[in-house]
């Protein structure tokens, strides 16, 4: 088993028996920019920068080449989303009399906030999304003491 990079490793197995993975469990934590795995918090550096692994399960973030393409196409998605919703609600809410020098700083203000806003949401997010469809392996060299049990589907 890999020694976790951070100084702030949780020392111990859990006090108490973890709660099954399920997938909605996996959202939350990606929503809440958690690990996926164990829940802990420390997953970034600062705003922009994930730490390589999780401080607590040693969950290695980038499990496979490409990993943050996943997260690349979910930011943008959610940016489209919200530009649509933007610029589709000003036109509804200002026919017949379109008010430009309302909705074009508005739609260039959320092409510009919004993915930068939801960068770190989108990263943890589709961790826990790849966490769903692949599940831990041994070779992935966490703790196994902080992975819960999985949820089998029938």
């Amino acid at each position: 088993m890999a020694k976790p990079t951070s100084d702030k490793v949780r020392p111990g197995p859990p006090t108490k028996e973890l709660k099954p993975l399920t997938t909605g469990r996996l959202l939350l934590r990606g929503i809440a920019r958690r690990c996926p795995l164990c829940g802990a918090g420390g997953s970034f550096c600062n705003y922009f920068t994930m730490k390589e692994r999780c401080p607590r399960c040693n969950l290695r973030f980038d499990r496979i080449d490409g990993q943050r393409a996943g997260a690349l196409g979910m930011n943008t998605i959610v940016t489209f989303g919200m530009l649509a919703i933007v610029v589709v609600g000003g036109l509804v809410l200002t026919y017949p009399d379109f008010n430009l020098s309302i909705l074009l700083p508005a739609a260039i203000a959320v092409a510009l906030l919004v993915p930068v806003l939801f960068y770190p949401f989108s990263r943890t997010l589709w961790n826990s999304i790849d966490l769903a469809m692949r599940p831990v392996e041994p070779r992935d060299e966490v703790d196994w003491r902080w992975v819960p049990p999985l949820v089998r589907r029938r």
